[in-house]
């Protein structure tokens, strides 16, 4: 794990000194270009959750009609023991914006992993959870789920499998127990 850190720290200085972005290299009078900040050591267990992944699920509860979306899931660092987390959904068919929401994943050195999410819905989600980085599976599960009169819990799992990523989301309402509410999987872009 050390080796994969130290090399995606040298390769990330190597790009920065190509393009002189290194600190005290300024890149030129006038350049526009900032530094890319270097990888904090708690997101490199998470690394391969970094840049855009794009691709296709599906929902289902049995309170509502199947359906079927697009989506566009983002994962980023700033240098900080913390990644942001952003996703947009819409319909395959019209291309119609359906559900958005952001947040913060925090891992720790022990495999537990915080993550805060705040739904376009209004919904706020805090939950806890684990991850494995050999088998690179994220396990969460809300701990709080704010402003939300019906939805009671929410889980998901994230798994990459062939260089695609999985996910898993099961909700509970105040009308069902938990059980699958969105699939989908995605490919990195």
């Amino acid at each position: 794990m050390l080796v994969r850190a130290s090399e995606e720290r040298r390769n990330q200085r190597a790009k920065q000194t190509e393009r002189g972005e290194m600190e005290g290299g300024g890149g030129g009078s006038g350049s526009a270009e900032t530094a890319l900040p270097l990888m904090h050591q708690a997101i490199v267990p998470l690394s391969y959750l970094l840049g855009t992944w794009r691709g296709h699920g599906e929902g289902f509860f049995p309170t509502i009609k199947p359906f079927k979306y697009g989506e566009e899931i983002s994962f980023s660092h700033s240098g900080k023991p913390v990644m942001a987390y952003t996703s947009k959904t819409w319909k395959v068919a019209s291309g119609e914006p359906m559900h958005a929401e952001s947040g913060y994943w925090r891992p720790k050195n022990d495999g537990s992993i915080e993550v805060v999410i705040s739904q376009s819905t209004g919904l706020a989600e805090v939950q806890k959870g684990t991850f494995n980085a050999e088998t690179q599976v994220v396990k969460l599960q809300s701990e709080l789920v704010g402003n939300a009169s019906k939805v009671k819990q929410i889980s998901r799992v994230f798994e990459m499998v062939n260089g695609e990523l999985f996910y898993v989301v099961q909700m509970a309402t105040n009308m069902n127990h938990l059980q699958p509410h969105l699939k989908a999987q995605l490919r990195k872009l």
